[in-house]
Formats: structure tokens, C-alpha cells, sequence
């Protein structure tokens, strides 16, 4: 990993994040009913971090091997839009979505957890992991949280960008209360 000066100056030019799904934004395990319907637990800590970096002017995605319906509509609640599920190619899915929204690699980032990973977090100016990512994803990582996947890393991660962007005072101001007089 490189110094946090120099990670900090990667964050600070971001115009775009992504996010892997399962053992980032989820813990990593894949619940299936009797139906077959494939079920994931979010953290409300994650997606408040999501919505903070959205409304600070931050687009955000998402880009996952697996396909899910408890995705689209966790993704619908926080109105993220670019939703790219059943990718087996992630950094093709990077290069379209770089050239659509018009920007470098350099203003991306992306927070992957496992070495399918790899190559979009290698391309992007900014990369992240949670604590309990896989060993091979820790030397691709700009950035590890100290925070496990679906367990507040993502949160860690968002707060990390805003302030190295100086948005972190402005995002969080709606929720803290006026100083005691």
C-alpha cells in the first residue's frame, strides 16, 4: 500500500465510485430460500455512507459478478442508478461506464474484496478493501478499512473520499444537532 498522503490526493479526485456487492457491501454470504430466491444482508451504516457521497456530487455504482433482485431494490432505495449485476467482466464494465459518464480512470474508484476484483481495482486512481478481503486484494488496495464487509467498510470508505475531497463537514451537517449553548 502506498502512503496515505498519496491515497488521500487519489480520493480527493473521484468523480466516480463503485462497489462490489457480496463481501463489501454485503458479509459475503449468499442466503437462498426453499424458492430459490437469493437473499443478502445490507448495512443501513453503508448506505447512509452511499448517500452522502451522492449528494456531494460523487456518482456511484455498482458492478457484481452475481445477479440478484435483493440488489435492485436495496439499490433502488438508495437511487443508484448505475447498477451493473451478473459482470463477469468488471473492468470492460468500468471502461464503458468511464466513457459514458466521460472521465478517466484516474477519477474512479472501486471497492472490491476477492481477486475477481483485481484488474478494476488496479485500473481505477483509487481502490478500496474491506478489512476481511481476501490476502491476494490487500497489495491492490489503496485503501483497507478497518471495518469488515457489510459491517460499516463501505461507510469507512465514503467518509475516507469526503474528506479527502473537504466534503466530509458539509455531508454529515444535516444529521448532527446545533451545538449546546
Amino acid at each position: 500500500m502506498e502512503n496515505l498522503e498519496e491515497t488521500r490526493k487519489r480520493a480527493s479526485q473521484l468523480k466516480l465510485m463503485a462497489f462490489d456487492v457480496d463481501g463489501v457491501l454485503s458479509e459475503g454470504s449468499l442466503f437462498f430460500t426453499d424458492n430459490g430466491i437469493e437473499m443478502k444482508a445490507f448495512n443501513s451504516l453503508d448506505g447512509l455512507g452511499i448517500n452522502m457521497l451522492q449528494k456531494s456530487g460523487i456518482t456511484v455504482a455498482i458492478i457484481t459478478g452475481r445477479k440478484a433482485r435483493c440488489v435492485e431494490l436495496r439499490m433502488e432505495n438508495l437511487h443508484v442508478e448505475l447498477l451493473y449485476q451478473g459482470i463477469s467482466d468488471k473492468l470492460g464494465t468500468m471502461h464503458e461506464l468511464l466513457a459514458k459518464l466521460g472521465l478517466s480512470a484516474d477519477q474512479a474508484g472501486y471497492m472490491g474484496d476477492d481477486i475477481v476484483d483485481l484488474h478494476v481495482m488496479d485500473a481505477c486512481g483509487f481502490s478500496a478493501a474491506p478489512a476481511d478481503c481476501h490476502e491476494m486484494v490487500k497489495p491492490y488496495a489503496r485503501m483497507v478499512s478497518s471495518k469488515i464487509g457489510g459491517r460499516g467498510a463501505v461507510r469507512e470508505v465514503c467518509e475516507f473520499i469526503l474528506a479527502a475531497q473537504g466534503k466530509l463537514d458539509a455531508a454529515l451537517a444535516p444529521y448532527l444537532p446545533a451545538p449546546a449553548k
